[in-house]
């Protein structure tokens, strides 16, 4: 069974290299220059370019880059699962899925599932690990969909942003909210919903945020002595470091693992965005 997804996911590099997973590159443009997230452009080039000023734009995968990797998948008669990006947050998914049904009229035996995972960042990332997990141990190709759709639609996405300007370029919030937040101090509390980014509550200050997000972490995902959290930072070891260290303490959970907000993902929320991932009840 072949496994793909794009670098909405936040997984590093040395990953799909290792799993052997098919990375569909979101395209990154910086200083008029288009490139290929994950392959062509670091997240350190990234973060780089957002402290200097710099404003950045992504764009979706294109469907000739889903028709050959897909068409390639038809022709080795293997099954194949695309864990993608929430079709909310970009046009990556849906692309998939016209490259999926054109591919059809002429590979009708093609066994390609597409999850639309509702999901951004580390949380789209558990799941496509989740399916490399499963393909280890062999589950079968109805049995891994089924149990990687129940995933995403479980999966909690928690978090908030060191820069509110970033929000109010993207649309996300208003220029005079974004000010007003600044001087403030406020840090918005945002999670994903159906797919959307939507925002949930203010705090004042950091900690605040932290301490608020480690609660609402509770009282979605209940005992996490069997959980597994995704824990996402943009370009910041040691803000990562101390809400790790913070949620550890509070429940308890079976492990953490942590990466680094890709290019993607990152050109929209800017540098000092922490994010939290995990199953609900």
């Amino acid at each position: 069974m072949k496994i793909f997804t794009d670098s909405g996911s936040d997984l590093p590099k040395s990953y799909f290299d290792k799993e052997d997973v098919h990375l569909f590159p979101l395209r990154v443009l910086m200083k008029g220059v288009e490139y290929d997230d994950v392959i062509g452009i670091s997240n350190d080039q990234v973060y780089a370019a957002i402290a200097e000023g710099e404003i950045l734009k992504t764009s979706q995968v294109s469907l000739e880059i889903f028709l050959n990797a897909f068409e390639q998948l038809a022709k080795s008669g293997e099954e194949g699962i695309y864990i993608a990006f929430s079709s909310n947050l970009s046009g990556t998914c849906q692309s998939a899925f016209l490259a999926k049904n054109q591919l059809l009229e002429t590979y009708p035996d093609l066994k390609l599932a597409i999850i639309d995972t509702k999901c951004a960042s580390y949380g789209q990332g558990l799941v496509v690990k989740e399916a490399v997990r499963l393909n280890k141990f062999g589950v079968t190709f109805d049995d891994a969909v089924a149990q990687l759709t129940d995933m995403a639609d479980s999966m909690e996405h928690l978090f908030t942003v060191g820069d509110l300007n970033h929000l109010a370029n993207g649309g996300r919030i208003s220029k005079t909210s974004a000010f007003m937040g600044g001087l403030l101090n406020i840090k918005p509390i945002l999670n994903i919903d159906d797919g959307r980014l939507v925002p949930l509550e203010k705090t004042r200050g950091f900690k605040k945020a932290i301490q608020r997000m480690i609660a609402l972490m509770k009282e979605r995902g209940g005992d996490f002595t069997n959980k597994t959290v995704g824990l996402s930072h943009s370009n910041d070891e040691e803000l990562m470091h101390e809400v790790k260290v913070a949620i550890e303490e509070a429940l308890h959970p079976k492990s953490i693992e942590t990466t680094t907000i890709g290019s993607a993902i990152g050109a929209h929320v800017g540098r000092g965005t922490i994010a939290i991932f995990f199953t609900n009840k």
